[in-house]
């Protein structure tokens, strides 16, 4: 059991919440950010709802990513920081640097702040949008080579976004990082139990089939992680030696269709799945609902694309073994059936 202090930022959210819960399980000592500390009772919560240990060893900060106030207090006396908190939003924002850049400064902020306050190490949650995006169609594997091309067609801003803040995170640390190592996690979809109000917007994606508010299924296809393996994988990425300036990609294993989605949920869900569409959307339709509706702006540049990706890296150097792409299905449609907020 480590008695090392650990810095979570954006503490509310569904990958730091998380992460918090093993980080206590694994004997930790954890501070965490939140905008404002009226959401610690929130947090506190959610953690007890999870049966999380030692919710006394957790403390809160109150920062901001737009802001430098209260960064340095945060990191201090911390040994590794997860920095895991970025915008993401559930719909196109009206100005592309609406997120870009709290992403990117943002991520220079818990950088400076870490290599200030003597951090050991910083993992970053960084996504599969900072690697898949901007390509030509394409046969061959995608791995933690591999960088989304923005000079490419159709990136939106949140691949936009990832890639900006991920490549700055690097630069940096060639820079002016001192001692400051860096690990970056790119996760594909993160579906899992949720545990609150506040998850990835890829629940959307089952919440909204569940709720009927799909009349079809579009042709897209996309990794699949669960949120549990998630967290584990960037506590094994904070101590592992070899994981010192390596990214790792996160996912379970080969890409859903969101027909398949439809299909797992329509069998295990019973009553709960009677609304779940069974049909595709033809593209065309998709791409002429684009110029109308922002979700179909988001997702149009993706439909019918196939992409094949590989989690060896972090299976062979971290000993990674993440949950079936099934089971993070199944268990984000019962945690959401559990906490009410499903259509009734």
């Amino acid at each position: 059991m480590s008695e090392d202090l650990v810095l979570v930022t954006g503490g509310s959210g569904f990958v730091a919440t998380h992460c918090i819960d093993q980080l206590l399980r694994a004997g930790y000592k954890v501070r965490t950010t939140v905008r404002s500390l009226t959401r610690e009772p929130d947090v506190r919560s959610m953690l007890k709802a999870v049966g999380a240990p030692r919710l006394e060893a957790l403390t809160f900060a109150a920062t901001d990513l737009g802001a430098d106030k209260g960064w340095a207090e945060a990191a201090a006396g911390c040994r590794y920081v997860l920095h895991v908190a970025s915008p993401f939003p559930p719909r196109a924002p009206k100005h592309e640097d609406e997120l870009i850049i709290p992403a990117r400064e943002g991520a220079l902020r818990v950088l400076r702040a870490a290599r200030d306050s003597g951090v050991e190490r910083v993992v970053m949650t960084s996504s599969f949008a900072a690697v898949g995006y901007g390509h030509k169609p394409r046969t061959a594997i995608f791995t933690e080579a591999d960088w989304t091309d923005l000079t490419g067609s159709g990136v939106a801003a949140y691949p936009k976004s990832k890639t900006i803040a991920e490549r700055a995170a690097w630069e940096f640390i060639a820079r002016e990082g001192g001692a400051l190592e860096l690990t970056v996690v790119n996760p594909v979809g993160i579906f899992g139990p949720v545990l609150g109000a506040d998850y990835a917007p890829s629940i959307l994606i089952v919440k909204r089939l569940l709720d009927g508010a799909v009349p079809a299924c579009p042709r897209l296809s996309f990794g699949v992680v669960d949120v549990r393996d998630v967290a584990d994988i960037h506590l094994r990425a904070m101590t592992h030696p070899a994981a010192k300036g390596e990214r790792f990609l996160a996912l379970a294993g080969g890409a859903l269709s969101l027909i398949q989605v439809a299909r797992i949920l329509k069998e295990h869900m019973g009553v709960a799945g009677r609304r779940v569409p069974t049909g595709e959307m033809p593209d065309w339709i998709v791409r002429f609902l684009a110029h109308f509706v922002s979700d179909m702006k988001m997702i149009a540049p993706e439909v019918g694309k196939q992409k094949n990706i590989s989690n060896e890296k972090a299976r062979s150097i971290l000993g990674w073994t993440p949950r079936s792409n099934e089971e993070a299905i199944i268990a984000t449609a019962e945690s959401l059936q559990r906490l009410g907020l499903l259509k009734k």
